[in-house]
């Protein structure tokens, strides 16, 4: 028989995408390891709960290549060249080590004047009474922007790039998806060509010239560091916005102390991970987690979103706390793949956080928040759109 996919799993009726919180918590009342099937990809081991997560997350024996899988059997997991995300020791050791200085807090604390600096022009650009989409005018352009700044990609393709990713991590139909990876392969074959002819001393621009890097992992890191150097902040900020207003006690905490903007990004980031699920590992030869035998070549699945909410770690995990002290939340992942890009990504979202509520002082929904569409893949979550309105202090906005 094969196994249930999660929607398969919850109660009739119920939107997975906008609430799976209690469908992870049904499987991991039942045990840390299920068997699930996930459309498109097969059948896996879905770790839910936190310990046996951070547990397989360090397991050189899980690797990441698709290669290990025992269904690989072409290359169409690295259409768009090989990337740190699909490798492992010691190509993903080499290929970390390339860009892993653009990354560290002393480079991210230079960035943020820049960050401040971009934020504060898009909030000017919002109206101080009305109504506006916070996703598509202000949590999408901060890190889009940022981004292509620090990589060199010039201002005139970034619309058309964004889209090209969002359907890539966000596929409407195979198709789409297909086109859209055609698309932005050959589009950044192109300016990591141009960067490599006429060295300007962006990131990209360095990787172009740096010794011992093929083709393929230039292309695969291009498509990496463009991809997760946005999609998921762009979900972290939207996200973190829309619990505060669906917690208005920690909204109005939080506008009485900012000092507790790093808390509510880290609480966000546990409450609702932008990064779903880790990508697929598969196991390079048998083992067991947590008493559950995984073949060679199976895939193992951590939902990072289950493990950040398991109550044996996180007690009453379903609350939203800017004061809770979420050590060893998941949302950056664990071990080797522990996400590169943290520091930025926690630097864009505390300062976008920080300027709207300092700016923008009393806001509501501007809809039924009922009616908002997550989107949702293996790998990520977050909203559609978050209609926003914006008023003054005292009075309800409209």
């Amino acid at each position: 028989m094969p196994a249930p996919t999660l929607a398969e799993l919850a109660p009739a009726g119920h939107d997975l995408a906008a609430d799976p919180y209690p469908v992870y918590a049904a499987l991991r009342d039942k045990g840390p390891v299920h068997r699930v099937l996930v459309p498109g990809s097969g059948e896996c081991s879905l770790v839910v709960a936190w310990d046996v997560g951070r547990v397989a997350l360090a397991d050189s024996r899980l690797g990441n290549d698709i290669r290990h899988s025992s269904s690989w059997r072409t290359d169409g997991g690295h259409a768009l060249g090989r990337n740190m995300l699909q490798s492992d020791p010691p190509q993903h050791t080499r290929l970390r080590r390339l860009v892993a200085e653009y990354f560290t807090p002393g480079r991210v604390a230079a960035l943020r004047p820049r960050i401040e600096e971009i934020a504060g022009e898009l909030l000017s650009a919002l109206p101080e009474h009305g109504t506006a989409d916070l996703v598509s005018r202000y949590a999408l352009p901060l890190p889009v922007t940022v981004i292509c700044d620090l990589l060199g990609v010039p201002a005139a393709d970034r619309t058309v790039f964004h889209g090209w990713s969002n359907e890539l991590v966000m596929p409407t139909s195979p198709e789409k998806a297909a086109s859209a990876a055609g698309e932005l392969t050959g589009y950044l074959a192109e300016l990591t060509a141009r960067k490599a002819a006429a060295p300007d001393g962006t990131l990209l621009s360095d990787l172009a010239v740096a010794p011992g890097i093929t083709a393929e992992e230039l292309l695969g890191m291009a498509f990496l560091l463009l991809v997760a150097g946005h999609e998921t902040t762009v979900d972290l900020i939207s996200a973190t916005v829309h619990s505060l207003l669906t917690h208005p006690d920690q909204l109005q905490l939080l506008r009485a102390d900012l000092g507790l903007v790093s808390g509510a990004v880290e609480e966000s980031l546990r409450y609702n991970s932008p990064v779903h699920s880790t990508a697929f590992r598969f196991a390079v030869e048998p083992l067991e987690l947590a008493g559950t035998r995984i073949a060679a070549g199976d895939a193992v699945l951590v939902s990072l979103a289950a493990a950040s909410r398991d109550p044996l770690h996180f007690p009453d995990p379903d609350r939203f706390d800017l004061t809770r002290r979420p050590q060893g939340h998941l949302g950056f992942g664990h071990g080797l793949h522990h996400c590169l890009g943290a520091p930025l990504a926690r630097a864009e979202a505390t300062t976008a956080l920080r300027l709207l509520i300092q700016r923008r002082r009393a806001m509501a929904f501007a809809t039924d928040p009922a009616q908002l569409t997550w989107r949702t893949s293996t790998l990520l979550r977050g909203l559609a759109e978050l209609p926003v309105s914006f008023g003054q202090l005292g009075e309800r906005p409209r």
